[in-house]
């Protein structure tokens, strides 16, 4: 007779079901008609069993970042990174990463793994509505609005521009990634440039490598909409660009999940599939929890800018849980 015992996941919710005798299913839609012992699964805190109530416990795994305005805070819901009122002169970052001080090719994580992490944020996003939507100015935020601003979001990448620290390299990441207007990074044809959204790159892929001595003569082409909307496509693949912009309430709590195996990643919220790639980046890949100032533009038509907005109160990522899984890690 199987012997029913409660057991609490890592949301801290009781399932009330045995641990043994079942079939379940994984990640990978594989029926494994066991429990999920052999599954490594990393908290918030880096721990693999049990929970600290100091901030201090959570460097045992993690790095803090906090610049400028930014701080961590821990909060009823687990940690909060927040960013206080912030200057246009000033970067401010609250940040928290698995890969300060180490070369990529010792970067810790690769697939196949699940990364899945319950958060939610102070303010919502913009409304992209009309033909140039990432182009428009919003007022610094203050006193509950209007939108989060700045960039944001959670995931794994190469950390691609590091000065001092590391050669520059060309991007890798898989994550969900937010950034508010002026921000415009126009990388997927069908996806706005800006706001919530799932997103995968590799530049550092061959088909990439091949077209880069083109870029000079491509980049002119792509400011002739007609060229632009069938050139692009080709370009996006050969880059390992995907998106998909997530649409909903931001300031809920929500479930992101992103499943990522070696031939295929999924990006879901609640449950629910955003985003499907058929070539996610390779491995090793750090991971990344951050809310900061920055604005970016990068598009193909040759646009780039960089620049710090400024906030006139708080805003926050508030987290409250995050865990990793290694299926077969023990």
């Amino acid at each position: 007779m199987t012997r029913l015992t409660t057991t609490t996941n890592w949301l801290g919710q009781e399932t009330g079901q045995s641990d043994k005798g079942i079939t379940t299913t994984n990640w990978l839609g594989q029926e494994t008609g066991q429990s999920d012992k052999g599954i490594a699964t990393t908290n918030w805190l880096g721990q693999e069993t049990g929970q600290s109530d100091t901030l201090a416990a959570m460097t045992s795994r993690w790095q803090r970042m906090e610049c400028g305005s930014g701080r961590l805070d821990l909060s009823a819901g687990g940690l909060r990174l927040v960013k206080g009122a912030a200057s246009a002169q000033q970067y401010s970052n609250a940040q928290i990463d698995d890969y300060q001080g180490l070369p990529r090719r010792r970067l810790p994580w690769s697939p196949p793994l699940a990364l899945t992490v319950r958060a939610r944020f102070s303010h919502p996003g913009p409304t992209l509505d009309g033909p140039c939507p990432c182009d428009f100015i919003y007022p610094p935020a203050g006193d509950g609005g209007p939108i989060l601003s700045g960039t944001a979001g959670f995931g794994f990448w190469n950390d691609p521009w590091a000065p001092g620290r590391r050669l520059p390299a060309l991007p890798r990441a898989l994550w969900f990634f937010y950034a508010s207007p002026p921000s415009n990074m126009k990388l997927d044809l069908r996806t706005p440039g800006c706001g919530w959204k799932a997103a995968a790159i590799d530049a550092s892929r061959s088909p990439a490598l091949l077209l880069a001595p083109a870029a000079p003569l491509a980049v002119p082409l792509m400011n002739l909409p007609p060229l632009y909307g069938r050139l692009w496509p080709a370009i996006q693949r050969a880059v390992g660009v995907n998106e998909a912009s997530i649409h909903g309430d931001m300031t809920g709590w929500r479930t992101y999940r992103i499943e990522w195996g070696r031939r295929r990643a999924r990006f879901l919220v609640d449950g629910a599939p955003v985003l499907d790639c058929a070539a996610p980046p390779r491995g090793p890949l750090g991971l990344v929890i951050w809310l900061d100032n920055q604005a970016l533009v990068v598009t193909p038509q040759g646009r780039l800018r960089h620049s710090l907005l400024a906030t006139s109160s708080e805003q926050w990522l508030e987290l409250a849980g995050v865990a990793v899984e290694q299926p077969g890690a023990r």
